[in-house]
């Protein structure tokens, strides 16, 4: 629906937001804690049946199990600074956690609860894994060609931050409203009218 002044042209009809729906919090939290039990099951797996540095070929050359310990982040970056990863993990999760009031929309809850089950996978490593809490290596063990070592919890937060980079660049927003392009929203009743003309 659109508002039409008095020279013709019309202004954009307002953009409709859905509300937040229960729903959505139990559909994030599914996918949170899928992504948080799948990494934990993951590496006590990893660390009660093999040794760390032990390389298992799985569909070589393209996938194997090497078994590492972490201190850093993704490439090893940061291996002296531990407890700053671990402050990081714990804000993004807090961050995540005060946005779900305006939750609307099932792939934002699908990004979200991977990224919040991916930061507290690897958080719940930098706290509770040797050698002192908060100071833990992660267990990384999913290793690919010229690539780095990493886990599940790696790849859930980064599939849910590309999902959020696609849900961005589409105009959806955390409430499940859609941005119009502002070209087609600026358009003059005439011009709308002769396309809608056009078309039938």
């Amino acid at each position: 629906m659109t508002d039409e002044h008095t020279d013709g042209t019309t202004l954009p009809a307002p953009i409709v937001r859905h509300t937040w729906r229960p729903a959505m919090l139990w559909l994030f939290a599914g996918f949170a804690v899928f992504a948080y039990a799948f990494d934990q099951l993951t590496k006590l797996w990893v660390t009660s049946t093999m040794v760390e540095g032990e390389r298992i070929p799985v569909l070589p050359p393209l996938l194997h199990w090497y078994f590492i310990r972490n201190s850093g982040a993704a490439f090893s970056i940061g291996e002296n600074v531990t407890w700053v990863f671990s402050i990081i993990m714990a804000g993004v999760s807090v961050a995540i956690l005060f946005q779900l009031r305006r939750l609307g929309s099932a792939w934002w809850a699908l990004s979200l609860g991977l990224l919040l089950g991916g930061a507290l996978g690897n958080l719940t490593d930098r706290l509770f894994r040797e050698p002192s809490f908060a100071m833990g290596h992660v267990v990384d063990f999913i290793q690919l060609p010229n690539f780095a070592i990493f886990n599940i919890a790696d790849s859930a937060v980064v599939s849910g931050v590309v999902i959020i980079c696609l849900l961005t660049l589409r105009g959806i927003g955390l409430d499940g409203s859609r941005q119009q392009p502002a070209a087609k929203a600026g358009k003059p009743a005439a011009a709308a009218n002769t396309e809608e003309a056009a078309g039938e």
